[in-house]
């Protein structure tokens, strides 16, 4: 129960919650924290912020105040991978990133947690790459005090999924790359690909173990393939050979390789005919031309997910439809754009 005092009576007494100060442009956040004893001089500071009355909380044995609720909140949304901060300021706490990693939301999970009323959490976008320490979520209780139940309702949702946000590290992986063309292979123009790949697999903190050439050849790119697998690579990128155009035979020589479950064809431009597929449980990923021209393409959004281990389908290549569309901007800004953040 909230009981309402005139602020020049509020001298000696604490503060049931903390009071926000907003300067435009300048700074957010509170003037005041809960628990403080109101002086004088803060009198004319709490005029200036709009308050003529402070409030004495006296909470039933059903009712709960924001920043508890934030506490219990935060604690059953936190996944693995993810802290949060005990610590809650005007109501809210702040879930962050336990390690760099990859994140991953619960989107149904959120979604049945935010249909509780009087609650809410806020996510980045699943499957955005994070360095430790970044915020990744945030919870608070709407009301300054509200009812115990949809709290404990709340929470419960998000404890029985293991919580709503996770942050899963990417593992190094020794990478085999295989370079498909015979225009390429008997050096007729210059490869542009392997030093396109390499860098997106070393930026994500993985190694090129080797790299390999091969002409329009199934029985060669089937060779390639199969000694990569031999020298231990646990991941295979090709490159070309990915269209329909009848002299394009990467494809099949995948799948003479011993390939299982491959799924061709992904709902994302640029990208439309990549490839995933495995091989004696090693991923393989086939990458198309467009990986030459465009600087972000579907690799960029499925490679971090096979490095967490995350097995790629067709129902994940289908999903990714929703947000894949990339505009082409002229200045390109990912990951700072839409690009990828439907998923």
């Amino acid at each position: 129960m909230l009981k309402k005092i005139n602020l020049e009576d509020a001298v000696g007494t604490r503060l049931a919650h903390d009071i926000t100060e907003i300067r435009p442009g300048e700074f957010k956040g509170p003037a005041f924290r809960r628990g403080h004893e109101v002086c004088n001089e803060d009198i004319c500071h709490l005029q200036k912020l709009g308050k003529n009355h402070l409030y004495l909380i006296d909470l039933a044995d059903d009712e709960i105040h924001e920043n508890q609720a934030a506490c219990i909140m935060a604690k059953s949304l936190a996944g693995e991978g993810v802290r949060w901060e005990d610590d809650p300021k005007e109501g809210k706490i702040g879930l962050h990133a336990a390690m760099d990693g990859l994140l991953n939301v619960d989107a149904a999970a959120l979604a049945a947690f935010n249909m509780v009323d009087e609650v809410m959490c806020a996510t980045l976008h699943s499957h955005t790459l994070v360095k430790k320490g970044e915020l990744v979520a945030a919870t608070r209780a709407i009301p300054l005090v509200m009812k115990r139940a949809p709290v404990e309702r709340a929470a419960a949702i998000a404890a029985q999924h293991g919580g709503v946000v996770f942050v899963k590290a990417l593992k190094k992986a020794k990478v085999g790359l295989v370079v498909t063309g015979s225009e390429v292979f008997h050096g007729l123009i210059e490869d542009k690909f392997a030093p396109i790949l390499s860098g997106k697999v070393t930026d994500l903190g993985s190694e090129i173990a080797g790299v390999s050439f091969a002409p329009d050849d199934e029985n060669l790119i089937t060779a390639a393939i199969r000694s990569h697998i031999d020298s231990g690579c646990d991941l295979l990128l090709l490159s070309g050979g990915m269209s329909v155009d009848p002299d394009d035979v990467t494809r099949r020589a995948i799948r003479m390789a011993g390939a299982q479950e491959v799924h061709y064809g992904a709902a994302v431009l640029p990208g439309a005919m990549f490839l995933a597929a495995t091989i004696d449980g090693i991923p393989l990923l086939g990458i198309p031309a467009c990986g030459l021209h465009h600087r972000i393409t579907v690799l960029d959004l499925i490679l971090p997910r096979i490095l967490t281990g995350e097995k790629i389908t067709k129902k994940e290549l289908a999903f990714i439809g929703h947000g894949g569309l990339c505009k082409d901007c002229p200045e390109c800004s990912y990951p700072h754009c839409p690009f990828g953040k439907g998923m």
